[in-house]
């Protein structure tokens, strides 16, 4: 072999492996970094909120409740029931604007979705869409819970699922299914496995920071799965809440109004009030109905569309004597507040464009605000709970402000 076919060997050589070299290079810079499971940088841990939940120094806690967002795929998602006058084009961006102004009017400690969240026929990614309709709150850092109405599950995920994911978002204080501590109980990794449904769980709100209560739960928080559709007696209805969930509640209760008070800061002033808690569902109970012929705060503009089942949801409520409203959804164009013996019921009223409504009606938010009892020199317990709603007109406009429970008028 010549000298001249050695050197061209050679130099093809070189250019081979600089070729390969130059290639892996690429591959480790590039690729790695977006495919590659091991990549550090795509690691991402859920952003927690400042936990417990607790009243402010000026002695309130406010709750923000969004009852049906019914989101779906964003900019393409059409609205439903809106006059063409009000918008020239309107979608689920619609549905992120009220709900980022309602946050910003408002400045809520903790915001409740009543679910139907999603719609889950009007999108292939539910995850995709769940990001986009829990954004604003995220983006908020505040505190948030969910639970589910009878639409989410229809895309892409079950209804566990859901969940279990709405549970590992940024500032998401929901839960799956409620731990216990009662031996009692069938559990399985410290979680009740024999209850019915996906996000039955309870939150405790602590008393003003500095104050005597500081350290014990002044309000509590119940979280209920109403279900979706079910068929009884071979009729198709709505579900129900069931007999399981029923006895958890009772359980939950029982405890947290046995809990004793923070013995560091108890004196013989210390009122012994056992702490008021409210309740958070989608489907309206049976009952409802009932109230179309009592005095309300709001409008009653359609059907309740509730179960054919009553599971004694609220003879339980009664029974156990602590919650002192509930807040839910499910009829878009209901926004009332009624009372059923001593408890008061209350729509959250159609959020979400996507959802059906009533065109020239604007969409709502629903706002309740515990306040708390000021001692001689402390915050003490709950004594009020006021409620009102803001609308999606240019003023915010609100309206319909009552109180629900004083504790100095009972």
């Amino acid at each position: 072999m010549d000298s001249s076919k050695i050197q061209n060997w050679k130099n093809s050589l070189i250019y081979l492996t600089f070729l390969l070299t130059t290639i892996h290079l690429i591959t480790l810079t590039h690729f790695s970094h977006n495919l590659f499971f091991w990549n550090i940088e795509s690691v991402r841990v859920k952003k927690i909120p400042n936990l417990p939940l607790r009243f402010r120094y000026d002695g309130t806690f406010k709750i923000l409740q969004v009852a049906d967002m019914h989101y779906g795929s964003g900019t393409i998602t059409r609205c439903r029931d809106v006059l063409a006058s009000e918008f020239q084009f309107c979608s689920d961006h619609n549905t992120t604007r009220f709900l980022k102004r309602v946050i910003h009017a408002e400045n809520p400690d903790f915001i409740a979705f009543t679910g139907d969240n999603i719609f889950g026929s009007s999108t292939p990614d539910a995850a995709e869409s769940l990001f986009k309709a829990f954004g604003p709150a995220m983006e908020s850092g505040l505190p948030w819970a969910a639970v589910l109405g009878n639409h989410d599950q229809e895309s892409s995920m079950n209804r566990e699922e859901l969940m279990s994911f709405i549970s590992l978002m940024d500032y998401s204080v929901s839960q799956i299914n409620p731990s216990t501590n009662d031996l009692t109980s069938p559990t399985e990794d410290g979680m009740m496995t024999k209850i019915d449904g996906f996000g039955n769980y309870d939150l405790q709100v602590h008393g003003a920071p500095g104050s005597i209560l500081a350290n014990s739960s002044v309000l509590n928080l119940f979280f209920l799965d109403s279900g979706t559709r079910a068929v009884f007696q071979g009729i198709r209805t709505y579900d129900w809440i069931k007999d399981s969930q029923l006895r958890w509640l009772l359980q939950v209760s029982q405890e947290l109004q046995e809990q004793k008070q923070d013995p560091l800061h108890l004196t013989d002033a210390t009122p012994l009030n056992k702490p008021p808690a409210l309740a958070f569902f989608h489907i309206p109970i049976p009952e409802m109905p009932q109230l179309f012929y009592k005095e309300i705060v709001g409008e009653f503009q359609e059907g309740v569309a509730c179960s054919r089942v009553n599971s004694g949801v609220l003879e339980t409520l009664v029974s156990i004597g602590d919650v002192k409203a509930v807040f839910l959804g499910h009829d878009h164009k209901n926004d009332f507040c009624g009372n059923l013996r001593g408890i008061w019921f209350c729509y959250g009223g159609g959020f979400g464009y996507h959802g059906y409504g009533k065109a020239g009606w604007p969409r709502r938010a629903r706002i309740i605000q515990a306040e708390l009892q000021k001692g001689k020199n402390s915050w003490m317990g709950v004594e009020r709970i006021k409620t009102w709603k803001r609308l999606d007109d240019e003023k915010m406009s609100k309206i319909d402000e009552q109180i629900l429970w004083d504790q100095q008028l009972i």
